[in-house]
């Protein structure tokens, strides 16, 4: 369930209370006239089911609350209420299945940005898998992939490609390719350091290294598990799952694949550096592929879930409302006073 904060114009405060009343997928539903100072105007606050919440937020979109108000969510995590049991039952499909777009957007938009934590992450998560590259110590990989922070400009990626816009997919790929740019050079930097204070050497490279050597010998699988770990990465943010998104990290080369290019072109291997490379871009793009695939099919899905609403639920109304509901399309009727003022 969403929590909703929404500051609307006093004009069209009527008209939101009526649209959110009248959904069953919302609850509790509470109005603050002329709370709001900045932008002025009332406060309507209210529980959403996941399910319908993506109805809710482009109806009110629709009236121009966005621009002229402005609408926040949040999660809630306990709720004690017979009247959110109801609207959960009202609404079609599971919460748990339920892609809320605008939040997906918003918190994928954020993982593009080229921050000085993003770049100390993956440069440090690259540094951790090019030491267990030369060690032979899974455990390492696995530590460098839950590390590494690549899932999140990715994820953007494949939103911003769904929906085409430029701006998020030029950040995204920026943020991807100057974030490895930048992870290489410095495992370089530090393969060297290390190799010059005697902690590792060459050898260390060309020996038999069973436990990961598929980092730099990709194969028909490289693909394979990279899709799947694409598919379950994104249901994993859609369906606001970060748990499952830690297994998710571990299961593919990306950020090791990096190191063991850098640690190779460091000491002029450069056969490996090419099958590692490989590995890489072939893990890339079959999580690109996936992830959008799976954002298609569930828009897909949840597009025809939204068409079994009634119409009158439907934003703009093609149906008017049933008798004892409130149409939304229509202002509210005036209150006679009934407290014996004048």
């Amino acid at each position: 369930m969403l929590h909703l904060r929404i500051i609307v114009p006093t004009d069209r405060s009527a008209v939101v209370q009526e649209m959110l009343s009248a959904d069953p997928a919302v609850a509790h539903v509470i109005v603050l006239p002329g709370a709001a100072r900045t932008p002025p105007g009332d406060v309507v606050l209210c529980d959403v089911v996941r399910e319908g919440a993506d109805e809710v937020l482009e109806a009110l979109r629709t009236l121009g609350v966005d621009r002229a108000g402005g609408v926040v969510g949040d999660g809630v995590d306990v709720t004690l209420s017979a009247a959110a049991d109801r609207a959960a039952r009202a609404a079609p499909g599971l919460g748990t299945d339920a892609v809320v777009w605008d939040e997906i957007a918003q918190k994928t938009g954020e993982e593009t940005r080229l921050s000085v934590t993003y770049l100390l992450l993956i440069t440090l998560a690259t540094v951790i898998a090019g030491i267990g590259v030369l060690l032979d110590q899974p455990i390492l990989i696995v530590g460098a992939m839950v590390v590494g922070p690549e899932f999140g400009p990715l994820a953007a990626l494949c939103v911003a490609l769904l929906h085409w816009r430029g701006s998020v997919i030029r950040r995204s790929l920026l943020a991807l390719g100057v974030g490895f740019l930048t992870a290489m050079a410095v495992t370089v930097l530090s393969t060297w350091t290390l190799t010059a204070v005697g902690l590792i050497d060459r050898s260390m490279l060309l020996a038999d290294r069973p436990m990961t050597d598929f980092i730099w010998r990709p194969d028909a699988l490289s693909w394979v598990v990279g899709f799947l770990a694409g598919v379950a990465g994104m249901l994993s943010v859609t369906s606001n799952r970060s748990g499952s998104l830690v297994g998710v990290l571990i299961s593919v080369t990306t950020v090791p694949a990096a190191a063991n290019v850098a640690v190779a072109l460091g000491y002029g291997v450069f056969d490996e550096a090419l099958g590692s490379l490989v590995q890489l871009l072939i893990n890339l793009c079959a999580i690109v592929v996936a992830g959008v695939l799976t954002l298609l099919v569930q828009r897909l899905w949840w597009e025809r879930v939204a068409a079994a609403r009634p119409a009158w639920l439907r934003w703009p109304r093609s149906a008017p409302a049933p008798r004892g509901r409130p149409d939304p399309t229509r202002p509210p009727r005036s209150v006679p006073d009934r407290t014996g003022g004048g």
